[in-house]
């Protein structure tokens, strides 16, 4: 990042995948790689558990940001999920980034890969963390 300060919707981004990672590391995975950036889409955590390869979107709201993106719009509440932000679009995004590792790292086509979620709810004022895996997301 450049000299300007994080806004408050990056560091909270941040801290959900230091969280996410730390969850993930718990159970197994073994990290590859985070905020893996082409011009056309971003990876946030590359991982492996077993023969598989893990794509990993991360999401997070805290208390303090809770709203979901509409296109035009964004709306409050506490019914709101973070996997909501998770648009074919940015499918679209992911799926031409997993593209370009699986390409650039000359992975043989046969290998075993799959993306999944991780949604991560910060209630800062705690100090707490709740974190949900979502298991094989459909590009």
């Amino acid at each position: 990042m450049s000299n300007r300060e994080s806004t408050d919707k990056q560091k909270i981004g941040a801290i959900g995948e230091d969280t996410a990672c730390r969850f993930l590391v718990k159970r197994g995975f073994k990290l590859l790689c985070r905020n893996y950036r082409k011009k056309w889409g971003e990876i946030d955590v590359i991982a492996e558990n077993g023969k598989t390869l893990h794509f990993i979107e991360v999401k997070t709201v805290s208390r303090s940001n809770v709203t979901r993106e509409t296109g035009s719009e964004a709306i409050e509440g506490d019914d709101y999920r973070p996997e909501d932000n998770i648009h074919p679009w940015k499918l679209e995004r992911l799926g031409r980034a997993i593209n370009s590792y699986l390409v650039e790292k000359d992975i043989d086509e046969d290998a075993e890969w799959q993306l999944d979620g991780v949604t991560v709810y910060l209630d800062i004022a705690n100090k707490t963390a709740k974190v949900e895996y979502l298991e094989n997301l459909v590009l």
